[in-house]
């Protein structure tokens, strides 16, 4: 089998956590080209399965398998805000690899800003950008639905079908409606 016919990510019988379990077990397999959303009330380990994925969180029993050839961009629930660094969106785009020039349009005339100038949905939607946009074969998204309005959230199904056939997405959020409207499926997780 070629590396082509694997999966990009694979669960098997994963239970993580921090000092106890929190999730598990849980398998599935994620495929180039695919959307999909992780659904459940909070506490039911959503972040905790992405943190499982990146390495963040333990691992008690199973396992994660990625594609050794994929890049992996992790957009995290409470990303850092950039007060502190006086990066505009296109330079945030430069660092992670996501071309300004291929930025969505409704993007396109913040560019220029300074991230911390930026509203809370409008930093977002670059952050979430910054990751679609980037080299990443696998993005990881963790609430990227928070402080968006309705038509932001529009724009953001739109960025995650544009150039879909060339990575996988694996997002969270609360937002059913958003999920089962934006996603190939959605794997539902319980406490």
């Amino acid at each position: 089998m070629t590396q082509d016919q694997l999966p990009l990510l694979e669960c098997r019988d994963l239970v993580a956590g921090y000092a106890g379990p929190v999730i598990g077990p849980v398998s599935f397999s994620l495929w180039a080209g695919e959307v999909v959303g992780l659904y459940g009330c909070n506490g039911a380990g959503k972040s905790t399965l992405l943190g499982a994925i990146t390495g963040a969180t333990r691992i008690f029993s199973g396992e994660v398998r990625r594609r050794p050839d994929v890049r992996v961009a992790h957009h995290r629930q409470r990303p850092v805000r950039m007060g502190e660094l006086p990066l505009s969106g296109s330079e945030l785009l430069r660092l992670t690899g996501a071309p300004a020039a291929q930025a969505p349009g409704f993007l396109q005339s913040l560019l220029p800003v300074r991230l911390d100038r930026l509203s809370g949905g409008q930093l977002q939607l670059m952050q979430t950008w910054s990751c679609l946009g980037s080299q990443a074969g696998l993005v990881l998204l963790d609430e990227p639905t928070n402080n968006l309005d309705p038509a932001a959230m529009q724009a953001l199904a739109a960025m995650l079908k544009r150039d879909a056939a060339r990575r996988a997405v694996l997002l969270v959020s609360h937002e059913g409606e958003f999920l089962n409207a934006a996603c190939d499926r959605v794997i539902r997780l319980t406490p």
